[in-house]
């Protein structure tokens, strides 16, 4: 049998290649009053430290925690329980609390100074905010001196200084379980009164928007350590967690997935800061995110915060992350925050 085959003409010379056309950067967002440099200089907050929820399934949360989503225990008692990340030399990056209703405890910062935690008291009980006692050591385990306070929302915020450090490494090549707590995200009936709130208190600084629902704060070089979303209830949108790369993002979801917890929205990756995407639900259905390569801003005052579009490569660059009905379904469902204006037990 005789085979055949094309005849290829091959033609030498210039070729016109098509150039690459990243998508354009949106529109910036009007200049802020203030420098950003100098509300960093006059802030009272260092860093995101922790954040506290509490739930009816406090077992199962325990074991996401550190069976599931990488973390370890590093205190507990019969009620609470404290988890760590081995990359972070903070104490604990969450605490699990058992409660009869799901809710969030609180969201603790770390404070540049006693003298500026003792000032940002005095100026929040002036101006008529709530203030739980006098700022005093912590109870907390990693002690520190602290103060607690609600937000006009109604949400606890805590500020420490000089809580004990504890060992921590380098995360390995390969090694899917998260580094550290990158930012929280948190839904507002009243969003622009609650981003001028840490603004102008806590010396935060705005790195972008999305659309007019989203504002991203920094309170560190991390492009956002939390961020408000206006809503029609007062809530914890999500937790996030930094991952070491790209490959062991995707690994640990994976991991989730194999172990049957369904990715609400993701793989993907966000245009505003940048930084991957992967959620799913804890136990008591809290909104936990592994994330990666979120934006860093080297500079306060040459970053341009930018208004992000919900469409098309700026919603997720990769295109990869579905539509997200899933997260948004469960968003649809939950209430608002069950601890709104009320004192945990400890």
């Amino acid at each position: 049998m005789t085979g055949s085959r094309t005849s290829w003409t091959v033609e030498y010379g210039t070729v016109d290649i098509p150039e690459y056309e990243p998508t354009p950067l949106p529109p910036p967002a009007a200049v802020p009053a203030e420098r950003p440099s100098a509300a960093a200089a006059r802030s009272p907050i260092t860093h995101l430290r922790y954040v506290a929820i509490a739930g009816p399934r406090y077992d199962e949360a325990v074991g996401f925690a550190q069976g599931i989503w990488g973390l370890h225990r590093t205190a507990a008692d019969s009620d609470v329980s404290y988890f760590g990340a081995v990359a972070s030399t903070e104490p604990y990056l969450l605490r699990v609390r058992r409660a009869e209703e799901a809710r969030t405890d609180l969201i603790s910062f770390g404070g540049r100074s006693v003298a500026a935690i003792d000032e940002l008291a005095e100026r929040l009980a002036r101006d008529g905010y709530t203030v739980h006692g006098e700022p005093g050591e912590s109870q907390e385990p990693g002690a520190g001196y602290a103060m607690r306070f609600f937000d006009p929302d109604g949400r606890i915020i805590e500020v420490t200084h000089g809580s004990d450090t504890r060992s921590a490494r380098e995360l390995e090549p390969g090694e899917s379980v998260p580094g550290r707590l990158s930012h929280v995200v948190v839904n507002s009936e009243n969003a622009q009164r609650l981003v001028g709130f840490y603004c102008t208190y806590l010396g935060f600084r705005i790195s972008d928007f999305l659309t007019e629902r989203m504002t991203f704060l920094r309170c560190s070089s991390d492009h956002h350590s939390f961020a408000v979303t206006q809503t029609n209830k007062t809530s914890l949108n999500h937790i996030s967690f930094e991952m070491r790369g790209i490959d062991e993002y995707m690994r640990g979801a994976g991991r989730l997935i194999n172990r049957g917890h369904q990715q609400l929205w993701g793989p993907g990756r966000h245009g505003p800061g940048n930084n991957t995407f992967a959620y799913f639900a804890d136990p008591n259905n809290n909104v936990v995110e592994y994330t990666t390569a979120l934006d860093v801003i080297e500079d306060e005052d040459t970053w341009i915060p930018r208004v992000w579009p919900e469409t098309g490569e700026y919603r997720d660059q990769w295109g990869t992350g579905g539509l997200g009905d899933d997260l948004f379904a469960l968003r649809a469902a939950q209430r608002s925050d069950a601890g709104l204006w009320v004192p945990i037990p400890f």
